[in-house]
């Protein structure tokens, strides 16, 4: 666990300063180079950083280029505790809408197979593995197909969102930030969002500690829009007290 804060505050320091050195981290933690070489190496393979000589820089941005499934590879111990606790939140007979996203796909996987569910998404990837289950009554929103990461969008989609009502929705986003609030890389996808959000009576944000800070390419909505945000317990304090202050109710996994 010790571990997983140093790596937090290397993922802090990367944001306000864009690299960082492998000698001023040892000083920092008290832990020796080859320690530090160590976390930046489990750090790189996740996609947080790129390692250069005597230190690191943010990679955070090539997460943007990244496929799905490279997507689903970083942060997934941290995605998987919050699809934990997101799947515990669903009930039997709800209607639940998801947009695409690791985080969703990997919560929809820990949806309890008995119940009776109304799944509507407009992630490809979500579709095809609810489908096979036959308590699950599956619509997945038309529209263009954007094929990297698996998802419907524009007009049409938006349209057809229009036409349903859901109990929860289970949203994943790229960037949390108090003063620009929820964001998205794919501005394709923006409107996506918004719909569901606007066509569901509960929005349950889902987000990794690594989303906190970010500001991404385009606006969802405020961050008070959200009923409630799940997340990592090494998450930002600071932050999720404000946050709480907003109204939303932050469940840590």
């Amino acid at each position: 666990m010790v571990a997983e804060h140093r790596k937090q505050k290397i993922s802090e320091l990367l944001k306000q300063n864009d690299s960082v050195r492998v000698t001023e981290l040892s000083e920092l933690f008290d832990v020796s180079e080859v320690t530090v070489r160590n976390y930046l190496a489990d750090m790189e393979k996740k996609g947080l950083l790129t390692r250069v000589h005597g230190g690191a820089v943010s990679s955070y941005k090539p997460y943007y280029s990244m496929n799905l499934t490279q997507r689903l590879e970083t942060n997934q111990h941290e995605k998987v505790d919050i699809a934990e606790k997101v799947a515990s939140l669903i009930k039997p007979n709800d209607t639940v809408m998801l947009n695409s996203g690791t985080t969703t796909l990997l919560a929809f996987r820990k949806f309890p197979s008995e119940y009776n569910l109304n799944i509507v998404t407009n992630s490809i990837s979500i579709a095809l593995e609810a489908s096979g289950n036959p308590n699950y009554n599956v619509i997945l929103v038309g529209g263009s197909v954007n094929t990297k990461y698996q998802f419907t969008f524009g007009a049409d989609a938006v349209k057809q969102l229009q036409n349903y009502h859901a109990d929860k929705l289970i949203l994943s986003v790229d960037g949390i930030d108090l003063a620009q609030g929820f964001s998205t890389y794919y501005d394709k996808e923006s409107d996506i969002d918004a719909a569901m959000i606007a066509q569901s009576d509960v929005c349950i944000v889902a987000a990794d500690y690594s989303k906190f800070g970010h500001n991404a390419f385009v606006k969802i909505s405020d961050v008070a829009v959200a009923d409630c945000i799940v997340t990592n317990a090494s998450a930002d304090k600071a932050v999720l007290e404000e946050i709480g202050l907003l109204g939303v109710e932050v469940v840590l996994a």
